[in-house]
C-alpha cells in the first residue's frame, strides 16, 4: 500500500513536469520563430510552430488522480492510531491502527493520537528529572485538615483508549495530556487530602489516601476515553514548622516507646524470676517426695530380701565349714603326699649317687686300664725306636726350637739322661701289669 502511495505521487508529479516541460519547450520555439521572421528570415523554421496547450492541460488534469490517490491512502505509525475527519460531517467513527489506510482525498483528513503509555509527573523525579514542560517540576500543593500546605510528587501512568479516540477528538480540548489529565489529578487530589490530617497523610493512612485518589482519578478519566494504570505517591513536602514539631514528637514518641519496651522487659523479668521460684520450689517438692518413695522401694526392698538373705547366709556358713573341713584335710593329705615324696626323693637321689659313685669307679679303672695299655704300647715302640723321645720332647718343649738329631751311641749326656730315665719308667711299668692280675 505503501508502494502504491508513493508511485502514484511520483507518477502524477511526473504527468505535471512532462505537461510543463511540453509546454515550455513549445513556448521557447515560438519565441525564437517570431524572433526570426521580425529580424526578416525563416529558414530554420519551414513551418510556425504551436504551442500544445491542450496536451499540457490534457496532461495536467491527468496528473491530479495518481496524486489524489496518493494523498487519500494514510500511513499510521507503530504505537499510534487515527481518526478520520471530515471536512463535511466533522468527526467520523472508528479508529484507524498502525498500518495503511485509505481515506477519501481533500475531504477526510486523519489526526493522529500517541496510544503508548504516558506519565504525568508533579515534583522532581529520583534522578532530579521532570516530565513537563518546565525545566523544574514543582510539586502540588494541597491543604489537608489543620489547613497546612503539603507538597506531592504525584506520578500518574495512563494511555489513551484506542476505542474512544472518536470522543475525545470531538469533546475534549486538545492536547488531552496538557489540558485534562493535570487537572483530573489536581481535582481529584485537593478534594481528597483535606479530610486527612497531615498525620494520617504522611504516615498512618497514606496508602488509603493513594488508594482513594487512584480511584477516583481512574473513574474520571475513564469516563473521558483514558486508561489510568498506576498512581504513585512518591513523596510528601511537609511544611517547615510541622517538620520540626513532628520530628520532636517522633522523638518523644520513640523515648517513650523505649521506656515502655524496658517497662515490659522489666516486667517480663519478675514474672521469670516469680515463674522460675515456682519452678524451683515445685521442683524440690518432687525431690523430696522422689526421694522419700526412693527411701520407702529402698526399706521395702530390703525387708523383702531379708526373707531370701538370711536362708543364704545360713547356706554360706554351712558352705564356709565344709570348705574349711575340706581345706584341712587337703592340708593333711597334702602333708603326707609331701612326705612321701620327700622320702621317695631322697631315696632316688641316693640311688642316683651311688650309680654315679660306681660309673666314675668304672671310669676310672677303665681310664687306667686304657692308659696302662698305652703306656705299654708305647714303650714297645719307644723301646724300638728311642730317638722318638728326643724328637717328642723337642715338639713339646716350645714350637720356637729347632730339632737336632744327635748320634745314639751314648756319648752325649742329655741322650743318657733320657735314656735312663725311659728305662726306669719302662720297668715301674712292667711291675705294675704284673700286680694287675695278682689284684683281680
Amino acid at each position: 500500500m505503501l508502494f502504491l502511495k508513493y508511485l502514484f505521487m511520483w507518477g502524477g508529479i511526473g504527468m505535471i513536469v512532462a505537461a510543463m516541460g511540453t509546454l515550455a519547450h513549445d513556448l521557447y520555439l515560438e519565441v525564437n520563430y517570431k524572433m526570426a521572421t521580425a529580424a526578416g528570415g525563416s529558414e530554420p523554421f519551414p513551418a510556425e510552430p504551436k504551442v500544445r496547450w491542450r496536451v499540457a492541460v490534457a496532461l495536467g488534469a491527468l496528473a491530479w488522480g495518481p496524486i489524489l490517490l496518493a494523498v487519500g491512502i494514510i500511513v499510521v505509525p507503530s504505537g499510534m492510531a487515527g481518526i478520520r475527519v471530515s471536512q463535511t460531517s466533522g468527526t467520523l467513527s472508528g479508529t484507524l491502527y498502525p498500518g495503511a489506510h485509505f481515506v477519501t482525498p481533500l475531504v477526510e483528513n486523519v489526526v493522529l493520537f500517541d496510544t503508548r503509555d504516558q506519565l504525568f509527573t508533579t515534583g522532581q523525579l529520583e534522578d532530579g528529572k521532570a516530565l513537563s514542560d518546565k525545566s523544574k517540576a514543582e510539586p502540588l500543593n494541597v491543604q489537608a485538615k489543620e489547613g497546612l500546605t503539603l507538597g506531592l510528587a504525584i506520578t500518574v501512568r495512563y494511555r489513551l483508549d484506542p476505542a474512544h479516540l472518536d470522543y475525545i477528538q470531538s469533546n475534549l480540548p486538545q492536547p488531552v495530556e496538557r489540558e485534562i489529565v493535570p487537572a483530573v489529578v489536581a481535582s481529584a487530589w485537593r478534594e481528597l487530602v483535606p479530610n486527612y490530617t497531615v498525620r494520617d497523610v504522611f504516615a498512618t493512612k497514606r496508602e488509603e489516601v493513594r488508594r482513594r485518589a487512584a480511584e477516583v482519578i481512574t473513574q474520571k478519566l475513564a469516563a473521558d476515553g483514558i486508561l489510568v494504570k498506576e498512581v504513585m505517591l512518591r513523596d510528601i513536602q511537609l511544611p517547615p514548622e510541622y517538620a520540626q514539631g513532628l520530628e520532636s514528637l517522633l522523638l518523644k514518641e520513640q523515648e517513650n516507646d523505649r521506656m515502655g519496651v524496658e517497662t515490659e522487659l522489666k516486667e517480663k523479668n519478675v514474672k521469670i524470676a516469680e515463674l522460675e521460684a515456682e519452678a524451683e520450689k515445685a521442683r524440690q517438692v518432687k525431690q523430696a517426695e522422689g526421694e522419700a518413695r526412693v527411701k520407702v522401694l529402698e526399706a521395702k526392698g530390703e525387708a523383702d530380701a531379708m526373707q531370701y538373705t538370711l536362708p543364704l547366709k545360713q547356706k554360706q556358713i554351712e558352705q564356709s565349714k565344709l570348705e574349711a573341713e575340706a581345706r584341712k584335710e587337703a592340708t593333711v593329705q597334702n602333708a603326707e603326699a609331701m612326705a612321701q615324696a620327700k622320702v621317695i626323693d631322697s631315696k632316688a637321689e641316693m640311688e642316683r649317687r651311688k650309680m654315679l659313685a660306681d660309673a666314675e669307679a668304672d671310669r676310672i679303672r677303665v681310664t687306667a686300664v686304657a692308659d696302662a695299655e698305652r703306656m705299654k704300647s708305647e714303650g714297645a715302640i719307644l723301646k724300638q725306636n728311642p730317638l722318638l723321645i728326643n724328637k717328642i720332647v723337642a715338639e713339646r718343649l716350645s714350637d720356637k726350637l729347632q730339632i737336632m738329631m744327635v748320634p745314639s751311641d751314648g756319648k752325649f749326656f742329655f741322650a743318657n739322661d733320657v735314656l735312663h730315665s725311659m728305662n726306669m719308667a719302662n720297668q715301674a711299668g712292667q711291675a705294675d701289669e704284673a700286680q694287675e692280675p695278682q689284684q683281680k
